[in-house]
C-alpha cells in the first residue's frame, strides 16, 4: 500500500500532494515562519515545487486575505523586468500610452513572489534592494515616489551565495532576500512522493487510469532530474494515448522504461550527466525545438540555453538547432 498524505491540502486553489517526511517537515516549518514579516528565499532544483512552498507561505501568513502576485524573472526579457516590477508613467517610453502600476503596487499589503530571482540584471538588483529596505521608489518616468508594504518571497535554482561570491549577484541583496533560507529537496530524495504525485497527474487526465506494478517500479527507479515538472510532463502522453485502463512500463519513455537504475545506487557525481542526457533526449524528441523542449523539461528557455552553452564549453553538447 502506498503512503498517503496526512490530509488533503489545497494552497490558493493548487492541490499539494505531500507524503514524504522531508516535505511534511518543510511545510511545518513554513507554517511557523509564515506569520513573521521576514523575507524568505526558497532554493531548489527546477521543478521541485518552490512556487508551492511560496504559496504556502502566503496562505499561512497574516496577509493571506490580501494580494498574491508572482513574476518569473527568467521568463521576461531583461528590458521589461524593471517596468513590470515598478511600473511606468504614460509617455515614459515609446508605446507607454497609459499609466501602468508595477507588481509591487499590485501586491501592496500582500505577498510578491519573485521566481528565479537569480536571473535579475544588476541594475534591477540595486533598485530591488532599496525597495526591500523600505525606500520609496519612482515608476519609470515618474515624478511621484511610491511607498508599498509588501512581503517578498523569492526562489532560485542557482546557488546565489556562490554567485554573490564571484560578483554575479549582489551579496547585500542575497543577504536581504535570505533572512530565512528554505531548501526544497529534489524528487529523487522524496521517494514517498513519486507514486502519489504520478497517480494524481494520471487522475487529472482520466480517473479510471492506473499504473501496473512494472510501471510503478520504473517510476520509482528513475532519478527525475527534472523533478515534479518532468514527472507531470512524462505522464501526459501515455495518459492521453491510453487504450486501456492500465499504464504499463512499456508505455513510458525509453529513458524511464529501460535506462533507470535504483536511485540509491546512483552516485551523486553522475547527476549532472543524467540531467545532460535527459536534456539531449528531450531535444531529440522535439526535433531540436528549444521552446518545446524547455516546456517538457519544466524549465525556462533561457535556463535551457544557459545549460546548452555550458555543455558546449565543455565539448559535451550535441548538434541541436536553436529553434
Amino acid at each position: 500500500m502506498q503512503p498517503q498524505a496526512q490530509k488533503p491540502l489545497t494552497l490558493m486553489g493548487v492541490p499539494a500532494i505531500i507524503c514524504s517526511k522531508s516535505m511534511q517537515q518543510l511545510l511545518g516549518m513554513v507554517e511557523r515562519l509564515a506569520r513573521t514579516a521576514t523575507a524568505i528565499l526558497i532554493s531548489g532544483e527546477s521543478g521541485t515545487g518552490k512556487e508551492l512552498i511560496a504559496r504556502a507561505i502566503h496562505s499561512y501568513s497574516l496577509r493571506c486575505a490580501n494580494p498574491w502576485v508572482d513574476i518569473n524573472c527568467a521568463a521576461l526579457p531583461e528590458h521589461l523586468v524593471e517596468s513590470e516590477l515598478f511600473g511606468y508613467e504614460k509617455g515614459a517610453f515609446s508605446g507607454a500610452d497609459t499609466i501602468k502600476p508595477g507588481l509591487f503596487e499590485l501586491a501592496d499589503k500582500g505577498t510578491l513572489f519573485l521566481d528565479e530571482v537569480g536571473e535579475l540584471e544588476p541594475k534591477t538588483q540595486v533598485k530591488l534592494l532599496r525597495v526591500l529596505d523600505g525606500a520609496p521608489y519612482y515608476r519609470l518616468g515618474g515624478l511621484r515616489k511610491i511607498t508599498v508594504d509588501v512581503r517578498v518571497v523569492a526562489s532560485t535554482n542557482r546557488d546565489l551565495e556562490e554567485l554573490s561570491g564571484c560578483g554575479k549577484f549582489r551579496s547585500d541583496l542575497f543577504h536581504r532576500l535570505s533572512q530565512i533560507h528554505l531548501q526544497v529537496p529534489p524528487l529523487r530524495e522524496r521517494l514517498e512522493d513519486i507514486i502519489p504525485l504520478a497517480e494524481f497527474f494520471l487522475r487529472k487526465h482520466d480517473g479510471r487510469l492506473r499504473f501496473s506494478e512494472d510501471a510503478i517500479n520504473a517510476l520509482r527507479r528513475y532519478p527525475w532530474p527534472g523533478n515534479v515538472r518532468e514527472l507531470r510532463n512524462v505522464l501526459m502522453k501515455p495518459a492521453i494515448l491510453a487504450e486501456r485502463s492500465e499504464i504499463r512500463a512499456c508505455d513510458l519513455p525509453p529513458r524511464i522504461r529501460d535506462g533507470s537504475q535504483d536511485v540509491g545506487q546512483k552516485p551523486l557525481c553522475r547527476l549532472d550527466a543524467m540531467e545532460r542526457q535527459t536534456i539531449f533526449d528531450v531535444l531529440a524528441q522535439t526535433g531540436g525545438h528549444h521552446e518545446a523542449a524547455a516546456e517538457l523539461l519544466g524549465i525556462s528557455r533561457r535556463t535551457l540555453s544557459r545549460k546548452l552553452k555550458r555543455y558546449a564549453k565543455l565539448g559535451e553538447v550535441e548538434s541541436f538547432a536553436a529553434c
